[in-house]
């Protein structure tokens, strides 16, 4: 449900009304890590594949482009995480793609 705020510990998005907060105050996202966030979200604690997220972000033409995952991915989990080393939120699936939790999601 895109329509209520996502609780990540100390970071609350509110997704439909393009906002974020942190400890620290706002947290700006890039429109590019806002849509990726966005797409995780809408099928928030399931996986989503690197290609599903590639074509819904980037679009049909940079399915076979991965890096742009990754590159992405690294600046929502500096954004979000508490330690963006060891993530709690935006999650990896190896060789899948990547999963989010939000806190009280099962699995969280």
């Amino acid at each position: 449900e895109v329509n209520r705020p996502l609780q990540l510990g100390a970071v609350t998005i509110d997704l439909a009304q393009r906002t974020a907060t942190g400890p620290d105050g706002a947290i700006h996202f890039t429109p590019l890590e806002y849509r990726l966030l966005a797409a995780l979200a809408r099928q928030r604690g399931a996986v989503a594949t690197q290609r599903q997220l590639l074509r819904e972000v980037w679009g049909p033409d940079r399915v076979e482009q991965p890096h742009y995952l990754r590159i992405y991915m690294k600046q929502l989990r500096g954004k979000i995480e508490p330690d963006p080393t060891y993530p709690r939120y935006l999650l990896t699936e190896t060789g899948v793609g990547y999963r989010l939790f939000s806190d009280g999601d099962p699995g969280a």
